[in-house]
């Protein structure tokens, strides 16, 4: 896959209902292990959560596309996340561990994209309630959600100039829009 096909990945909150293989999962994983982080101290961990009673049990937990709600919240065993994967910290989160999990998500979504796999970074759900889920015991250390499957939905990029709306909404035909300032929009040239 090229990487201008890549970057075609958009944000997926409707997804089939076929589970991901290990195989799948570890290549997302090693994407998210190889990404760039501060002083390569490797600071993140992750929980893959595969089992469909727990996965349904996060579930709740989660909030989707909040400018179009509730016409994305996924119903459960329709087109709801097959997996998730929980972002971890293995210290007390700082503003450098947060940008060593944006590097690894990114990476992971893009390694997901390139096996036909939708992702939903979430940073929108109950953290304590998660984290009793998963047993973890200091929730503050659980950092995001990544919701994963394959899927139902093809989500549309459309350019905007700097004096556009930027939110994104459905068409008449249930198709999400995603506007995107131009690279000029956001770029100050010197």
């Amino acid at each position: 896959m090229e990487f201008q096909e890549i970057l075609q990945r958009r944000t997926i909150r409707r997804f089939q209902q076929n589970p991901l293989s290990e195989e799948d999962f570890r290549a997302i994983l090693n994407a998210a292990r190889l990404a760039s982080c501060a002083s390569n101290r490797q600071r993140l961990r992750y929980i893959a959560v595969r089992d469909p009673g727990r996965v349904a049990m996060i579930l709740p937990q989660t909030a989707y596309a909040a400018l179009v709600k509730p016409h994305r919240d996924p119903v459960p065993g329709v087109n709801s996340p097959v997996a998730f994967l929980a972002v971890m910290a293995t210290e007390a989160p700082s503003t450098h561990l947060y940008a060593d999990a944006g590097a690894a998500i990114q990476s992971l979504e893009f390694a997901a994209w390139e096996r036909s796999i939708g992702c939903c970074w979430l940073g929108s759900f109950q953290q304590k309630q998660v984290a009793a889920l998963l047993g973890v015991e200091d929730p503050e250390r659980l950092l995001y959600l990544v919701a994963l499957g394959y899927p139902a939905e093809s989500p549309v990029t459309e350019d905007i100039q700097g004096d556009g709306n930027p939110r994104y909404y459905l068409d008449s035909n249930d198709v999400l829009h995603i506007p995107k300032w131009t690279v000029d929009s956001i770029t100050e040239w010197k």
